[in-house]
């Protein structure tokens, strides 16, 4: 009985002691993220990094001259603030030039109309298209009509946008941008004009990345802006036919070498272990890609700046990875995935902000359930910043959403978008939409975040799989 005193006590003791260390350090990394908060409200960091990009490089059209200004602005700029590594990695991206658009219509009244190509949309003839409309409230209209409906007609997809705080409207309207024109094809259209995905009642068109299918003709593809949608539902009431003239001059032009550009904060302890926090460098060529996604970049970027800067190093290395070609296919984001395979089982969570700069009001998550109450206690701190727990559904963000597949462990910060999508791929993404205030709260956020999953001593891995919706 004595000899298993002996045993027994000491291990108690010890594990008594091991429960007050693990208690003590979590109090010592809470008390890191509130410093955290504290130095990103105070600081304009976040901000000076987008107006730089904004300012001095501008649109940056993946494959084009000012994407390659782009990525050295982008090193440049990450050398300057003292990362202890910086570099780059090629990625081969397809180029898109837009050219000219304009539409008329025709009959029965007169008028132009304002509209812009969707990315990687071929051209119509030299003299243009000119058809009767057809129009459809949705995708899925579209593809219930018959061939005698749409053949030889410029097919117009009429879906709104609506508002939501999470812009959940994108998620039901995008599909008429991205596969409308295929449909449109197979059953004998001669182009597709959609209402522009946006939220706005701005006389401005959206522009967003469209596709084609392998043995589909391809049509010419276009975007209107959400007050020409209008007029040609009010032309519509008064007619059965509306004709429209249709002029593009995009071209593809093969590809080009662009790249993935990050930065490191090492990791003192667990070097090899990987906290990702990304966002994307390319933006469309419209606007000066201010909201998208140039808050990203200097969120981010000043994120990890300030754990940078912390008189302790944080456990696992902090990664930014600002992510080439976003807008047209997620490329970079293919590539990274393709390239770090070998090192994705040591990416221990990944984060990406590509929302704009709206206040973070929501924190989810995609990690093991076992380990799910744990993130949200060790994250709890968060809700200083405004930042509540959330789900265990997170995909993490777009360049970041192949990772899962990976068995790499995702979080979504979830910011306030109810006015994303007045701006989003229009000559209107510029600076002055972005609030100081909110940016730098995003900026707390992240750091907050980042420096916890650096130090969580949490096992996040299996993860869930996708919950099919």
């Amino acid at each position: 009985m004595k000899s298993k005193q002996v045993i027994w006590l000491p291990l108690a003791f010890l594990c008594l002691l091991t429960a007050c260390q693990s208690d003590t350090s979590n109090l010592k990394n809470q008390n890191v993220a509130l410093q955290l908060q504290q130095k990103a409200l105070a600081s304009d960091l976040g901000y000076q990094i987008v107006e730089s990009l904004t300012v001095e490089v501008g649109p940056r059209m993946a494959g084009t001259e000012k994407d390659i200004q782009a990525v050295n602005w982008a090193v440049t700029k990450l050398e300057s603030l003292g990362f202890d590594k910086v570099y780059k990695e090629a990625v081969e991206v397809p180029v898109w030039v837009r050219g000219d658009a304009s539409a008329y219509v025709t009959a029965p009244f007169t008028q132009p109309l304002v509209i812009t190509a969707l990315g990687g949309s071929i051209a119509t003839p030299e003299k243009g298209v000119t058809a009767e409309i057809v129009r459809f409230d949705t995708l899925d209209a579209l593809k219930a009509a018959s061939t005698q409906e749409v053949e030889g007609k410029i097919v117009f997809i009429d879906h709104k946008t609506e508002r939501h705080i999470d812009g959940k409207g994108y998620g039901i309207t995008v599909g008429g941008r991205s596969k409308g024109a295929v449909t449109a094809a197979e059953k004998g259209a001669v182009a597709i004009v959609i209402r522009s995905i946006g939220t706005d009642s701005d006389r401005m068109a959206h522009t967003g990345m469209m596709r084609y299918k392998e043995g589909v003709p391809r049509i010419p593809a276009a975007a209107m802006s959400n007050p020409d949608a209008d007029l040609i539902n009010g032309m519509l009431k008064r007619t059965d036919s509306v004709t429209l003239q249709l002029y593009l001059s995009p071209e593809s032009r093969g590809t080009a070498t662009s790249y993935n550009v990050i930065a490191e904060v090492t990791g003192s302890s667990k070097p090899e272990e990987i906290v990702l926090i990304g966002a994307h460098l390319d933006s469309w060529d419209e606007g000066t890609g201010a909201i998208d996604d140039g808050a990203g970049v200097g969120i981010v970027t000043a994120a990890a700046k300030l754990i940078q800067e912390l008189p302790q190093k944080p456990a696992r290395t902090v990664r930014v990875v600002l992510y080439a070609a976003e807008e047209i296919g997620l490329v970079g984001g293919k590539a990274y995935a393709r390239d770090h395979q070998q090192e994705l089982a040591k990416h221990y969570i990944a984060a990406e902000s590509d929302f704009g700069a709206g206040r973070i009001y929501r924190l989810d998550v995609r990690v093991n359930d076992n380990a799910f109450a744990d993130i949200q206690s060790l994250t709890g701190v968060m809700a200083e910043n405004g930042v509540m727990p959330g789900n265990n559904e997170a995909n993490g963000g777009p360049d970041v959403s192949m990772l899962p597949d990976y068995g790499v462990p995702v979080a979504t910060l979830r910011q306030d978008g109810r006015d994303y999508f007045d701006y989003h791929h229009t000559p209107n993404d510029t600076l002055d939409k972005i609030d100081p205030a909110a940016l730098a709260q995003n900026v707390a956020a992240y750091a907050q975040f980042a420096w916890l999953m650096a130090q969580s001593e949490v096992e996040l891995r299996p993860i869930p799989a996708k919950q099919d919706k």
